[in-house]
């Protein structure tokens, strides 16, 4: 009888061993650091599907593959598939689409998930428990085709349309703060009389070693680094008891899916401790809140489009025209980039408020910053995107509002760069501002288009009624509990 020989990745010590799959963290990062390189390296959809299939089949200790989404608002829906089932139906995977948020209707419930191949990661046992790999899937019609309400789906398309007509890749860092509080499940359970308990006393960069809030901090960067983020820097924020964690730019889409794992990350981790990783942007007056400032360049044949040695701040006039594009069309996203009631708190101009529409190399009340940098490292800093931002629908409309400013003719262009002669101004104070531009923007319906508009506006109406219309100076239950990240059908149906 011939012997089966198990692929070079797949663990050894599993071969006889009936127990399900545990690897160690510097295991699990050289596996997910190699499949990222591949990734990086241009590797086909067929190539992983090829190859990760025959690692389920091979893989003893694997038992399940869960499968995550976003839906329209950029909160994470995760499935777990058995794995022979996964090996027999990964063509038609199907799930009810009426019961997500801005999906489909009931009448025409029925949608599909795409793997996504490329997204293969092994998992932290520690975490998401034995025997699981996770993959990211897109959201397609009954028919196999992308699902319009499906933002992965349309930034993974418009990445490959720049790539394909262009050349260009886009590249993204997020970085990406958030708040340790006091308590499990301290959002569902918010008290507006007592408000939330922090953690930690900790700052920034002085929480002691052995503090709850750095233990923390170590535990996520462990765990980043194990799924290959290729982490740079971490370290408690501004505010006591915050956190931030920074790891390597990479495409747009990588980085959109990271942002939503780094979440679940720091959720589970923090539940682990007793505790509430939040990602309001203001859960707590009188301190600063949490931001999700946002890296972004283009590059052409391995070429920063952004960079030029002779221009003002080393900058081009490529990057000053996609930058000015998004300052153009400021207040028409704003509404995406700062989605819920809770994030107009933040750009309180009290504390560090990036509400300002302007460009600066060093002003941090301004809405977009040009960081010191080099060939390889110049780039603009969005500083008002919220962590609980959709990343996808985020990113797209960032991407598309700088491309307008990039590919505009010469009359077009000399209006966006009219805004530069007006007095500056600030970005809508409350969400009621916000829905209002978002409305009536034609940029916004165009890009887009009429039924995801009113789809993402009629969420966003919704939270922003069940919320007092005056944000004064107490966090209030309604934009705690209808938080889009925290809300589930019990207290959706507390109104």
């Amino acid at each position: 009888m011939e012997k089966n020989t198990l692929p070079a990745y797949v663990t050894p010590r599993l071969k006889d061993n009936p127990n399900f799959l545990e690897l160690s963290y510097g295991e699990l990062e050289e596996r997910n650091l190699t499949i990222r390189k591949e990734r990086a390296s241009g590797k086909t959809q067929e190539h992983f599907r090829k190859k990760f299939l025959e690692t389920l089949e091979k893989e003893p200790g694997i038992k399940a593959v869960t499968v995550c989404f976003s839906d329209m608002e950029g909160k994470l829906h995760m499935l777990d598939y058995n794995k022979k089932y996964l090996l027999d139906s990964y063509g038609n995977l199907t799930f009810d689409g009426s019961s997500i948020r801005g999906f489909t209707a009931q009448k025409s419930s029925d949608l599909r998930l795409a793997l996504d191949w490329s997204t293969f990661r092994w998992l932290p046992s520690d975490i998401f428990g034995h025997g699981k790999v996770i993959l990211f899937a897109n959201v397609c019609n009954q028919d196999g085709t992308p699902y319009h309400g499906d933002y992965r789906s349309n930034l993974v398309g418009l990445a490959e349309n720049l790539k394909k007509k262009q050349g260009y890749v886009i590249n993204v860092a997020p970085e990406i703060e958030g708040f340790l509080l006091a308590g499990e499940n301290a959002e569902q359970v918010f008290d507006e009389k007592t408000g939330f308990e922090l953690a930690s006393k900790g700052g920034y960069f002085n929480a002691l070693p052995q503090d709850s809030l750095r233990q923390f901090i170590d535990r996520l960067a462990e765990a980043t680094r194990a799924l290959a983020f290729e982490n740079e820097k971490d370290h408690p924020e501004v505010a006591p008891s915050q956190f931030e964690t920074n790891y390597k730019y990479t495409d747009v889409v990588e980085a959109s899916d990271q942002i939503l794992l780094y979440k679940v990350l720091a959720r589970q981790i923090a539940k682990n401790f007793g505790s509430t990783a939040c990602f309001l942007p203001k859960p707590i007056m009188k301190i600063n809140g949490s931001g999700m400032h946002t890296n972004i360049s283009l590059s052409k044949n391995g070429k920063n489009l952004f960079y030029d040695k002779n221009g003002k701040y080393h900058f081009s006039r490529n990057g000053h025209d996609f930058l000015t594009g998004i300052l153009y069309f400021a207040n028409d996203l704003c509404l995406a980039i700062n989605s819920s009631v809770n994030a107009y708190r933040r750009l309180d101009p009290r504390f560090e408020a990036p509400n300002e529409i302007k460009v600066s190399p060093s002003d941090r009340g301004a809405m977009i910053r040009i960081p010191i940098g080099n060939e390889k490292s110049a780039r603009i800093e969005v500083r008002t995107v919220a962590p609980d931002a959709n990343p996808y629908l985020c990113y797209f409309l960032l991407i598309k509002a700088g491309l307008k400013g990039m590919n505009a003719k010469a009359p077009e262009k000399k209006t966006y760069y009219g805004l530069y002669d007006k007095p500056v101004k600030k970005l809508p104070g409350h969400i009621y501002e916000a829905i209002a531009a978002f409305k009536k923007s034609d940029f916004i319906a165009k890009t887009l288009g009429e039924e995801n508009r009113d789809k993402f506006l009629a969420l966003k109406e919704a939270a922003a009624g069940r919320c007092a219309r005056e944000l004064g100076t107490r966090v209030k239950a309604g934009e705690v509990w209808y938080h889009h990240e925290v809300t589930n059908q019990v207290l959706w149906n507390k109104f």
